[in-house]
């Protein structure tokens, strides 16, 4: 068998780089951006929330084109007491912004939000962070 000439190293190296970013350029085009949100509550103030998430709350998100991912309570007993965590999806950073919007706007949700009011408010803090899967991550 001949030795391979440096060209056509070069050449295969090239279309394999090639056919390697665009496999990279299709993935890229299927991925959500996942958004990892950290609720804090004031004093007590958990289970309304709670009540709140679960009675029509992601109805709203799914509504306003939000994909749930999960929602959790931390298992440190401190902020158990008061810490709500949740993940949804969205197609990409627009759509999670437009999601937002629209959510804000909806009649219901100020309905919903402003009863929740009544003892008082609820959330003390929020963070938001923006996550994007690794190509190697289950979730997509």
């Amino acid at each position: 068998m001949k030795p391979l000439s440096m060209l056509t190293i070069l050449a295969s190296s090239f279309i394999a780089g090639m056919a390697v970013q665009h496999q990279q350029d299709i993935y890229a085009q299927d991925m959500k951006v996942f958004e990892l949100r950290t609720y804090t509550t004031a004093p007590g103030r958990l289970p309304p929330l709670l009540e709140r998430f679960d009675g029509g709350e992601i109805d709203l998100f799914h509504k306003h084109g939000m994909t749930s991912v999960g929602y959790w309570i931390p298992d440190d007993e401190k902020l158990s007491e008061n810490t709500l965590v949740y993940m949804i999806a969205h197609d990409d950073r627009e759509a999670a912004a437009q999601s937002w919007t629209d959510f804000g706007a909806d009649p219901v949700w100020m309905e919903v939000w402003e009863k929740s009011l009544e003892d008082g408010p609820i959330v003390a803090g929020v963070s938001i962070q923006f996550l994007d899967p690794t190509a190697f991550s289950p979730i997509q």
